[in-house]
């Protein structure tokens, strides 16, 4: 029977930057049927999914029982014994201090097929975030890596603490924060000198982490006056050193800075990488939902389409919604060979070349004022101009169109509505605090206000805006946007929070 059978992948996803996983690893997320995933997995993680796959939160902790153990090895059966492609999502790697060993050995007891996918352990990448590297050729040519999990006081202990005191490598400890003092007294008692270089390391690799420098005989008391909880690494050896001069992660530009992206949730990940790249933490609530409208319309227009001779375009979201309509009826970017196509910005840019579409005409100035000039520029009177927009389209464009002598077909294609999630988050997020809100249109200005019931949460926030109709927007409610990207890019509006805060 075990030909009928799906098949169970223990995946390793990396210690939090969502970047770490694998090519391979992230294949096999966006093809999963379900994802069975642990309680320390980055949420951005999920964003590689399959979107149709049943997502399984197991949220073991470090006091999880074998039952609580028992339980998710009998979700993984389950769903594979459906026929479903299963992957078990696991922090670091699946074979190191975890259980995927385990759950391999399940499944292969009942013959179901399974894969294992390596991963980069914490183990490796929090010191490397750290500025620390576990070894080096002048320093230390081993590296032991020890879990901090096991009872150091039960009589059949298997850590032999005198040996790893005694390497005079590096020494990795995982899972040992609740533990950390008597960690650090076995190997004192074990032979290592107390005065040995120590680190620690908090949710290594992602935004919000945070290290702590001593030695072996005091780094447990530094943890427990700065209330360092764990997830945690602690690196012990002459390696620590090497951080006053290699500690890249936590200098960047924007590190420790919580930047609130409100941009839809299909178009958040580009944003929110940028700022990652920094060193920010993304924070995402989405303050619009794009929702289509009058699509047959639309269509109606599409069939006329030879009577138009430019086509423009303000947004990636009109683009896909545009084509959508057209490939629905039938049409595709040939129909569109004698229209010239126009557009703003390098995002509507490559929505376009993802239909197919060559020759953009767009302005080198990512505005609307700019795209008014150019088409007045290239366009004779009397042509004929469909422009699928929003439905908070910006008139004055479409009248500095029509006073050349532009016949402009406007058509709301799509409205912005509050997601109803963002609804019951919103208040949540802004209790931890938040340094900067960006905004990438008018639509994400008044959906956030309308969230948060008013501006009185943002008076002390710096505010970002994508252009000057953006920043108008944010003006406009009563707020003021101290921080204005030079181009209507987001990777232009992540050069200028670096810039303000350079200053």
């Amino acid at each position: 029977m075990s030909e009928t059978y799906g098949e169970v992948y223990l995946v390793g996803c990396g210690p939090g930057d969502p970047e770490l996983i694998t090519v391979k690893g992230m294949r096999l997320l966006k093809d999963a049927d379900t994802i069975i995933y642990d309680r320390l997995i980055n949420s951005r993680m999920l964003d590689f999914a399959n979107p149709n796959a049943e997502l399984i939160n197991v949220g073991k902790s470090s006091k999880s029982t074998n039952l609580e153990q028992e339980k998710i090895n009998q979700i993984i059966i389950e769903k594979a014994k459906l026929g479903k492609k299963v992957v078990r999502l696991k922090g670091g790697d699946p074979f190191l201090f975890g259980r995927g060993g385990e759950e391999s050995e399940i499944l292969s007891k009942q013959h179901i097929p399974f894969h294992v996918v390596p991963g980069v352990t914490s183990a490796i990448a929090a010191p490397s975030y750290a500025g620390i590297p576990v070894t080096h050729r002048k320093i230390a040519s081993s590296v032991t890596f020890v879990s901090g999990n096991e009872d150091i006081n039960k009589k059949n202990s298997n850590i032999n603490w005198t040996a790893i005191s005694n390497t005079g490598g590096t020494i990795v400890v995982l899972m040992g924060r609740s533990k950390l003092n008597k960690i650090t007294h076995e190997l004192i008692n074990g032979g290592i000198n107390p005065n040995t270089p120590a680190a620690i390391i908090r949710w290594g690799s992602e935004p919000h982490q945070k290290t702590i420098t001593g030695t072996v005989a005091d780094i447990s008391l530094l943890a427990d006056r700065q209330q360092l909880l764990p997830p945690v690494a602690l690196v012990i050896g002459d390696v620590v050193n090497l951080r006053n001069e290699l500690n890249w992660f936590e200098t960047l530009p924007l590190f420790g800075k919580r930047v609130l992206v409100t941009r839809t949730r299909s178009q958040a990940s580009k944003l929110s990488m940028l700022l990652s790249e920094q060193g920010a933490t993304p924070i995402e609530l989405p303050t619009i939902e794009i929702v289509p409208t009058n699509i047959k319309y639309l269509q109606e227009r599409i069939k006329e389409i030879n009577e138009f001779s430019w086509i423009v375009f303000t947004s990636s979201n009109s683009v896909e919604i545009f084509f959508k309509a057209l490939i629905d009826l039938g049409f595709d970017t040939r129909n569109l060979f004698d229209i010239t196509i126009a557009a703003i910005g390098n995002a509507t840019k490559l929505s376009l070349e993802s239909y197919g579409v060559k020759n953009v005409i767009m302005p080198k100035t990512f505005n609307t004022e700019s795209l008014g000039n150019l088409i007045v520029k290239k366009s004779i009177v009397n042509e004929n101009i469909l422009l699928p927009r929003s439905q908070l389209g910006h008139d004055e464009f479409v009248t500095k169109l029509q006073s050349a002598g532009l016949q402009v077909k406007e058509i709301d294609i799509y409205k912005t509505v509050i997601p109803k999630k963002s609804k019951t988050i919103s208040n949540e997020i802004f209790q931890d605090g938040i340094d900067i809100a960006t905004f990438t249109s008018s639509s994400t200005v008044n959906g956030l206000v309308d969230l948060l019931g008013g501006i009185n949460q943002l008076k002390d926030v710096n505010i970002a805006s994508i252009g000057p109709v953006t920043q108008a927007a944010v003006e406009k409610v009563g707020l003021s946007s101290n921080i204005l990207a030079s181009e209507s890019t987001v990777e232009s509006l992540v050069e200028a929070i670096k810039a303000h805060f350079a200053k």
